[in-house]
């Protein structure tokens, strides 16, 4: 009989974090974070990362594990995703999978078999040059059955460079968990109004600021735009590509997406 894992997920601003520490709290359980961006310190406001009074005195994991501008993968999450977890069962605890990046929460949830090899660099910069639709017409033309969502980058790009190796073994599934998901839905209106709000109250509390000291301290503006989302356009704004109004109406218009 596999171990239990409960999953939670939703889209930026619907709640899950706090549903998580909610449940986690009532079930005696500890909360694993799946998100990409909140693995590294100092990325706080940006990332929407629980602060330590929202935590409410559940523990979590996966916080805090890397320093800004470390490389850090799906494989690498997952590795210490699985630690976490069955550390959480081994003390008696439930474990709360709380996410944030889908592929992320997908690899753990469904148990990707992961391959070992390591990103080719200079591939990776060549790839990184194309859209994401001019990308997945690569992998077409080189695997015409491929089954990989056509707007998921990270996974077309790592396909493409395992293909560019001689890797053509399929991903194959071992799921180490009995599932049990929760979704966080909202209707779309009342969603937007709180995404809007959220930007709103993050950037007076200093999360301009916050991408700015980042980009001061030497994190590369190429890491920052990597990241998505908030740093990618506040990092746009803070070279003067956009102007604020700009900058904040094209971010929020792409969070609600």
């Amino acid at each position: 009989m596999k171990d239990k894992l409960v999953v939670i997920v939703g889209t930026n601003a619907s709640g899950k974090s706090s549903l998580g520490v909610e449940l986690a709290a009532r079930f005696n359980g500890e909360i694993v974070s799946a998100d990409s961006r909140q693995v590294y310190e100092r990325l706080d406001l940006g990332s929407g990362k629980i602060t330590r009074e929202e935590m409410k005195g559940v523990p979590h994991h996966l916080l805090d594990v890397r320093k800004p501008g470390e490389f850090f993968s799906m494989a690498d999450f997952q590795e210490l995703a699985y630690e976490a977890i069955d550390g959480i069962i081994a003390r008696g605890h439930v474990p709360f999978l709380v996410g944030g990046t889908g592929l992320y929460v997908d690899a753990v949830a469904d148990g990707y078999v992961l391959s070992n090899m390591a990103p080719d660099a200079e591939l990776r910069e060549k790839l990184e040059k194309y859209s994401t639709p001019e990308l997945y017409e690569m992998l077409k033309e080189q695997d015409p059955d491929t089954d990989i969502e056509p707007k998921n980058r990270h996974r077309v790009m790592r396909m493409l460079e395992k293909l560019a190796a001689g890797d053509t073994e399929p991903v194959g599934k071992q799921p180490r968990y009995e599932i049990l998901k929760l979704g966080v839905p909202w209707d779309r209106e009342t969603l937007k109004n709180r995404i809007d709000e959220r930007l709103d109250k993050r950037l007076e509390q200093g999360m301009t600021q916050e991408t700015e000291t980042l980009l001061k301290e030497g994190i590369s503006e190429e890491f920052m735009l990597k990241l998505g989302l908030e740093y990618k356009y506040l990092t746009r704004y803070l070279k003067g590509e956009l102007a604020f109004d700009q900058m904040k109406e094209e971010l929020g218009n792409a969070i609600k997406k």
